[in-house]
């Protein structure tokens, strides 16, 4: 018996891989965050038990898995995006490793991923950033020492942020004195899904766009110059002239 903690990706029920799809398919117990991966995920499934780990506490997680152990039955543990990025797992992990219960993690395409191929944008850019730095706005969880924004936006690198559009306020005040106000910005809303929505502006005019727009929640704000700027070295990779493995 394993226990599969799954990737359903962003929201659209497609972009989930073949060997999750695969597995929630097959495993005869599911579990899934009900308040963040769309039920179209679980189509085809033939599970005999299936949660709403929404509606649970992780203790209540915990017995589910307990007890599908002790009858010698699969589950698919389904969480929204990658499963390794804000997915809480690692509590659950932690758990399961007390229990000697074996898992398995099935990685999940990124709501960054989602957001970047929505804004048609590479997020590394030669000469423009190299880096990408996935966070999130440090509200009721206080952020470890030297990962505020302001100090992270020191690196001007490519920068994702969750769980912030409620502070979009204070996260421009933050990143302003390091990217400069005429940085692009984009915050997008429930990339991937039906109703997806989005916003793009600069550092100095997004807060206004975004109030018009009405996002409250359920959205992730991008910063940095690669999402508006043209003037980029070629990557080395394709250039004539640049010999390697397959190019002599």
């Amino acid at each position: 018996m394993t226990v599969f903690f799954i990737g359903a990706g962003p929201g659209d029920p497609e972009l989930i891989t073949v060997k999750g799809q695969r597995l929630i398919r097959s495993c005869p117990v599911i579990i899934y965050a009900g308040s963040l991966v769309p039920t179209a995920v679980l189509e085809g499934h033939q599970a005999t038990q299936v949660v709403n780990s929404a509606e649970l506490h992780l203790e209540q997680i915990i017995e589910v898995m307990k007890s599908a152990h002790a009858q010698g039955r699969d589950v698919a543990r389904v969480h929204s995006g990658d499963p390794s990025l804000y997915g809480a797992i690692g509590e659950q992990i932690r758990y399961l490793r007390e229990l000697e219960i074996p898992f398995e993690i099935i990685p999940g395409v990124t709501a960054t991923a989602a957001c970047a191929a929505l804004l048609g944008s590479e997020l590394t850019l030669p000469d423009i950033s190299q880096s990408v730095i996935l966070t999130r706005y440090a509200d009721k969880t206080a952020m470890p020492a030297g990962e505020e924004l302001s100090s992270l936006a020191q690196h001007k690198a490519t920068m994702a942020i969750h769980l912030g559009v409620q502070h979009l306020g204070k996260i421009v005040t933050e990143l302003t004195p390091h990217y400069g106000s005429d940085c692009p910005i984009a915050v997008v809303h429930r990339a991937s899904w039906p109703d997806q929505d989005w916003v793009s502006g600069t550092l100095a005019d997004i807060q206004d766009k975004v109030q018009a727009k009405g996002f409250r929640r359920t959205a992730l704000i991008i910063v940095g110059r690669v999402l508006a700027n043209d003037s980029f070295s070629e990557s080395s990779l394709y250039r004539a002239g640049h010999a390697h493995l397959y190019r002599p």
